[in-house]
């Protein structure tokens, strides 16, 4: 009898065995064989995980705070191509009924990784991801944004940095590396830190006076960080003049929010065996694991209104009381869990059209929980899923292997299957999914020219250096307040700048970074950020003064 691999579809029974023995030998070889309806094909799994919960009254539309799960998805970096956040939310400007078309634009940011990470390790770093009008610009942090162009900028100067204590590395900002399953703690509240404005870029548009502010809770830091200029967001008004007043600089902001996980690629592969059947083997993906076994991923997603912040604040600039900066809960609403949530992960190659993109069996093996009436995760089906105690906490391994059920009038769907029942033909157990880097990141600079914003009125002090864990190297500047790069390019006056000067002043005097400000979570323990990135202002630089990142490059 003929054993030749093409004789496996009249002898599948024969050929199974044969590729059971001979298969790891070739493999091991390096010889590329088509065994079957050939070789296993990388492909790849994106979607969402949604995350329902139930709503809060419009009133509370001056901000968000939340605390979400920060732990390493793939345990293996799998390259450039990989891009997902963890769980977070799209905040958008609130408008009355009906709301305006054709007008993107929002804050986005969150946990994860991204395809233009150039220092990226296992564990996830953290963005702002403000969009202006239909993604003409974002802005991800002080200093990073959608351009390096930096003679057209688009969004690198749209956010200021406001705290003198934490670093913030265009690449995003980092965890400690190792964070696994802790939650990491953030929000967005507006402060008045300029005035409203009748012009914008010599235009007679008007400019709001929200500074839409990042506060963090984690645990080796908590308070304002940085925020999104007014003009930012109102800028694009100067030439589109029919889109005044739409944007955060003047709208509140819409206090119900979407609450998924984007997922844009995650590697696979798909291999046909000699019956025709379409198997799938996804990179290995992890969620964190309590000690009873659940993942607690979403915990106490809260709206504020003005009284929580605003107010307080107002009144201070204005000569009244000093604010606190704690958040009033008073002025707090916090949405509430059911046990409720989807998926729209699916497996594909890449050209697959979309409409025939094929959905994984999600709730076999995942069943959505509210642990407590705000918190939320996942319960896992432990037939499903494997238990591992890695170096840096207990993790939950997703199943790796599908089969495609297409039966009758069904829609077709992957569901899982034990590895040992993959047909060895296939070779999808051989495959690997190797951690990837570059060879050597090219680095992040800044202008050097002695007329660019960097460099006039320039630094107060500097430059200095930090070594952060995901091998990388900061050179940083201390610049005075005001003179900072992103607010000479604020679309303010001199004296308009002096003003906002003043008012941090008095932010860095009160405000100190040992006190609360969001509300603290009911459960779980606090993410540290990369220690490497909290730092000390010079002496004589305690108060108005700001570290900014002129450079970030991998170390030697």
């Amino acid at each position: 009898m003929n054993l030749c691999f093409g004789c496996f579809v009249t002898v599948p029974a024969l050929a199974r065995e044969v590729a059971r023995v001979t298969l790891p030998l070739l493999l091991l070889a390096g010889t590329s064989v088509a065994l079957g309806q050939g070789k296993p094909l990388e492909g790849e799994m994106s979607g969402y995980l949604l995350v329902p919960h139930e709503k809060v009254p419009d009133t509370f539309n001056a901000g968000f705070s939340l605390y979400v799960a920060a732990w390493p998805l793939l345990n293996k970096y799998p390259g450039d191509r990989f891009q997902t956040g963890l769980f977070g939310t799209w905040m958008f400007a609130q408008y009355a009924q009906p709301k305006p078309k054709d007008l993107y634009s929002d804050i986005e940011g969150g946990l994860g990784w991204w395809r233009d990470t150039r220092f990226a390790t296992e564990t996830p770093k953290f963005i702002m991801g403000g969009v202006t009008l239909n993604f003409n610009e974002w802005a991800n942090g002080p200093g990073a944004g959608k351009s390096r162009d930096w003679e057209k900028p688009l969004g690198v100067y749209g956010i200021a940095q406001l705290s003198p204590w934490v670093l913030w590395p265009p690449d995003g900002l980092n965890l400690k590396q190792g964070t696994c399953g802790d939650l990491f703690g953030y929000g967005y509240l507006p402060l008045p830190l300029t005035e409203s404005k009748t012009t914008t870029a010599g235009q007679p548009v008007p400019t709001g006076d929200q500074s839409w502010t990042l506060f963090l809770n984690t645990g080796n830091f908590k308070g304002p960080v940085s925020f999104f200029t007014p003009y930012y967001w109102s800028g694009v008004t100067a030439k589109k003049v029919e889109h005044a007043g739409k944007f955060l600089d003047s709208r509140p902001s819409e206090p119900n929010k979407a609450l998924q996980m984007e997922t844009q690629y995650v590697p696979s592969f798909q291999a046909v065996d000699s019956q025709g059947v379409t198997w799938a083997r996804i990179a290995p993906a992890a969620f964190p694991n309590n000690a009873k076994g659940d993942s607690m991923l979403v915990h106490q997603v809260t709206a504020y209104d003005r009284s929580a912040l605003w107010n307080s604040v107002k009144a201070w600039f204005q000569e009244g009381s000093p604010a606190s900066g704690t958040v009033d809960q008073k002025g707090a609403a916090v949405h509430t869990f059911t046990s409720k949530g989807g998926s729209t992960w699916r497996i594909y190659s890449p050209k697959t059209p979309k409409e025939k993109k094929v959905p994984i069996a999600w709730k076999s093996f995942a069943t959505p929980v509210a642990l407590d009436a705000h918190t939320y995760g996942y319960r896992w089906d432990e037939k499903c899923v494997t238990k591992a105690q890695s170096k840096d906490g207990p993790l939950v391994i997703l199943p790796q292997y599908f089969r495609l059920r297409q039966e009758g009038e069904q829609k077709p769907e992957w569901v899982v299957v034990q590895e040992k029942e993959v047909p060895l033909e296939t070779g999808l157990s051989q495959v690997e999914f190797y951690r990837r880097k570059k060879e050597r990141p090219e680095p992040y600079v800044t202008p050097d020219a002695p007329q660019s914003p960097w460099k006039s009125p320039g630094p107060a002090a500097g430059p200095f250096r930090v070594n952060l864990g995901d091998g990388s190297v900061l050179t940083y500047y201390w610049y005075r307040f005001a003179d900072q790069p992103a607010l000479l390019h604020a679309d303010l006056s001199k004296s308009e700048r002096e003003v906002l000067q003043k008012r941090v002043e008095k932010i860095h005097s009160l405000w100190t970074k040992e006190r609360e400000y969001l509300p603290p979570p009911a459960v779980g323990k606090l993410a540290n950020l990369d220690p490497a990135l909290l730092v000390v202002p010079p002496r004589g630089m305690e108060v108005g003064y700001v570290p900014i990142v002129t450079r970030q490059a991998a170390g030697d």
